[in-house]
């Protein structure tokens, strides 16, 4: 560390985007509309499962947890790279830095064990479909959410605590969307050997814990539909997984790329994309997914709309 200059950092500057001052304008107006999308989509998805009794099963009570969960980290993230874009550069102090780092982590987590929680819930219903009832009960439903809930918490706190325990000094430049860990570790002066730890111990409780509960199990539910019969009765039950699949692999693909991966000689314009994959476009896209590849969803909505159609006639 030696010729480097100390100043201790108090505040941090975030310039993602900002060496190409003609594009924030374009930018601004392209992100502001995914975001607003993703209110939409979201908000309209809770509505419709809060009111369609056709959705009220166990699937859909987490799926509206997790458009709630994937709004609010949007919320955490796309509202400060809109002003980064249109002030081409933005202020951000240590403390708001930490609370938007503790919020995204906190959210983040709980959208991981979501999707775990949710591939458990694919699996009873195809795998144990006798049983279904009496294992996925209101009482268990809301006891998954709240485990995955209280993890989030934990993992958010404890990464936040001990990444803010470092020393920042010298260039207080982030070039991202917003205060996540790896950029944060490359203003550190002295040693960050704990709070890398920290990253790893993340990966390994979070993302391939939830990854490994999902692999299992759809191993099941791919072995369980082979046992089918008829080829109509296997696409009718994987259709059922479809959508979750695809969310899965959405979300995790990103994170994958983003966190499991070795950080020397990265990109950071590689990382800002991938940053805006997940943050940005993941929570667009799952209404979407869950609404053009779900039959249900697609049924409550077309009921919704025809409901609105009789309410403005005379």
């Amino acid at each position: 560390m030696a010729g480097r200059n100390h100043s201790v950092v108090t505040d941090f500057l975030l310039i993602a985007f900002t060496e190409h001052p003609e594009w924030g304008l374009p930018l601004f107006l392209l992100f502001l509309s995914f975001y607003l999308v993703t209110l939409l989509g979201n908000v309209g998805m809770i509505i419709l499962i809060h009111r369609d009794r056709q959705l009220h099963t166990p699937m859909y009570f987490f799926l509206g947890h997790l458009s709630l969960v994937d709004m609010c980290y949007s919320s955490v993230i796309v509202p400060q790279m809109l002003a980064v874009l249109l002030d081409h550069g933005a202020t951000i102090s240590q403390a708001r830095c930490a609370a938007q780092f503790f919020l995204f982590t906190f959210f983040a987590s709980i959208d991981c064990y979501l999707l775990a929680i949710m591939a458990y819930d694919r699996y009873v219903a195809v795998c144990q479909p006798l049983f279904y009832v009496t294992i996925m009960t209101e009482k268990a439903c809301w006891g998954l959410v709240a485990g995955a809930y209280v993890a989030g918490f934990v993992s958010a706190f404890v990464r936040t605590v001990t990444a803010f325990t470092l020393s920042f000094c010298g260039n207080n430049e982030i070039d991202f969307i917003f205060c996540d860990l790896p950029p944060l570790l490359k203003l550190t002066c002295g040693e960050s050997f704990t709070q890398e730890v920290v990253i790893i111990v993340f990966a390994i409780f979070v993302m391939p814990a939830c990854i490994l509960v999902i692999l299992v199990s759809y191993l099941f539910i791919i072995v369980a539909i082979m046992q089918i019969p008829s080829a109509g009765g296997r696409a009718k039950t994987f259709s059922t997984c479809a959508s979750h699949l695809t969310a899965v692999s959405l979300f995790f693909g990103t994170l994958i790329f983003m966190y499991l991966r070795d950080n020397s000689g990265q990109s950071s314009g590689e990382d800002r994309v991938v940053s805006v994959l997940y943050t940005v476009v993941t929570p667009m896209l799952n209404p979407l997914i869950y609404s053009l590849r779900n039959k249900e969803v697609k049924e409550a909505v077309l009921k919704a709309l025809s409901r609105s159609k009789a309410s403005r006639r005379p």
